[in-house]
C-alpha cells in the first residue's frame, strides 16, 4: 500500500509541475524578433601604395646649326626649351653641351666654331633661368663627326651640338 501511496503522490506531483507555467496568451507581449547578427565585414581588398614619382631622365639631344654659322635656329631653341625643362626638375643633375663642326675649314678655325655654338645653347640655357654653373662646354671642332662622307647630308648632321647630363657620352651614343 505503501508503494501506491507513494505513485500517487508522484503523479500529483508531475500533474502540478505540467501546469506550473501557463501557455501564452495572445494578449501577452508580442515576442521580440530577433535581430540578426550584423554581416562580417567584407574581406579588405588589399590597397597597393601609389607608385614613387619616377625620376626624370635628361634625354640626350642634339641642336644642328648652318653652315658657318652658331645661331639658334627656332627647332633648336625648341630642343633647347624641352633640356631646360627636363633641368629644372633636376637640379642634381649638370649638363655638357659638346661643340662639333662639319670637315670643312682648318682644326683651329672648327675648334674655335664649335665652342662659339657650344656657348650660344649654354647662354640660351642661362637666359631661361638655369644656373650657368650647372653647365660645362667643350669643343670638339671636326674631330667627332657624326657621319661619314663628303656631301651635304653628312655635313649638316657634323654641324651640331650634342646636349646631355654631365655624365653622359652623347657623341658615342650616337654613332
Amino acid at each position: 500500500m505503501k508503494s501506491i501511496q507513494i505513485l500517487a503522490a508522484a503523479i500529483l506531483a508531475a500533474a502540478a509541475c505540467s501546469h506550473a507555467q501557463p501557455p501564452p496568451s495572445a494578449s501577452a507581449e508580442p515576442a521580440v524578433e530577433a535581430t540578426p547578427l550584423p554581416a562580417p565585414p567584407a574581406p579588405a581588398v588589399a590597397v597597393e601604395p601609389a607608385p614613387a614619382p619616377r625620376t626624370v631622365e635628361i634625354v640626350a639631344t642634339s641642336v644642328y646649326f648652318a653652315f658657318d654659322s652658331s645661331e639658334l635656329s627656332p627647332e633648336a631653341r625648341a630642343t633647347l626649351q624641352t633640356l631646360f625643362d627636363l633641368a629644372r626638375q633636376r637640379p642634381d643633375q649638370d649638363l655638357r653641351i659638346e661643340g662639333n663642326c662639319d670637315e670643312r675649314g682648318t682644326r683651329e678655325y672648327n675648334l674655335a666654331l664649335g665652342q662659339k655654338r657650344a656657348d650660344a645653347a649654354k647662354s640660351y640655357l642661362v637666359n631661361l633661368g638655369l644656373d650657368a654653373s650647372r653647365i660645362t662646354t667643350i669643343s670638339y671642332g671636326k674631330e667627332r663627326p657624326r657621319a661619314l662622307g663628303d656631301d651635304e647630308d653628312a655635313w649638316r648632321q657634323n654641324r651640331r651640338d650634342d646636349l646631355m647630363a654631365a655624365t653622359g657620352a652623347v657623341s658615342q651614343a650616337f654613332r
